[in-house]
Parts: C-alpha cells; structure tokens; sequence
C-alpha cells in the first residue's frame, strides 16, 4: 500500500532538525496498512500538572498519519497537506511512552482520512485521532 522505498530507518531520518525529533517521537513499524510510533511521555511532552500534554498526542498523531498520507501519493505529482483534526483524550498517562498506530479510513484523488488510536504501555486507550489530509498537485 505505501511506496517501497518507505522503511522505519527513512522516517526517522526525516525526524531530525524538527518537532518529531525535539518530542523524541520515533518510529517503530510500517506494515501493509498501519504506521506505527511512540512518544516518551517527560517533561517535553507533558503539563503542568504531570500529565501527557493532549496537544502532544495531537502531535503524534497528525506526524503519523501526515507521514502516512505522503507515502500513499507520487512525490513527484502530489504532496499532502492537513485540513483537519480532531481528538479525543480518553485517559492520562503519566510516565513511559504512549504509542500510536495510524490505519486509513479513506484514500481517495483529493483526499485522505486515517485514524490513530493512542495507547499506554498498558495498551489501554489514551487518545483517538482523525486526520483530513488533502492531496496536492505539485505545479
């Protein structure tokens, strides 16, 4: 489903110099229809009152399904733009990493949904994501 040449060693690559890399968000597995990554849940990513930022796990999961829709398109043609997320926090996490899996929901000419489901190291429910993305022709 995604392009070939798309491996965990690439995405992390891209990662460095920007905010995936400054949240210490690595990527951990590209299957068929799923990107998967995880975030540590320290002071980078969370608030004041110890627990993980909810605009952090908005983080992760427009970087994982951003990257997701980019993978599905000819860069040469198109590019991928976000036009809109939402989330929902589900419960706290305080300590450890939180991991998200991006699936798509819709891939379409013009646009594309995916949905990411957030976890703790308990693989109970932290955040539900779904992210619009549009699908750009390059000029």
């Amino acid at each position: 489903m995604f392009n070939s040449h798309v491996t965990v060693e690439v995405l992390n690559h891209m990662s460095k110099g920007n905010m995936v890399e400054h949240l210490g968000i690595e990527f951990l597995e590209i299957g068929k229809n799923f990107i998967k990554a995880r975030m540590p849940v320290d002071k980078r990513t969370m608030q004041p009152h110890g627990l993980l930022h909810g605009g952090a796990s908005v983080v992760l999961a427009e970087t994982l399904g951003s990257v997701a829709a980019t993978f599905m398109v000819n860069p040469e043609k198109q590019y991928c733009v976000g036009l809109e997320i939402n989330a929902n926090h589900i419960r706290s996490a305080r300590e450890g990493f939180v991991t998200g899996i991006t699936t798509p929901v819709h891939i379409g000419k013009k646009t594309q949904i995916w949905e990411i489901r957030i976890t703790d190291e308990s693989d109970e429910l932290v955040c539900i994501s779904r992210l619009t993305m549009a699908v750009m022709d390059k000029k």
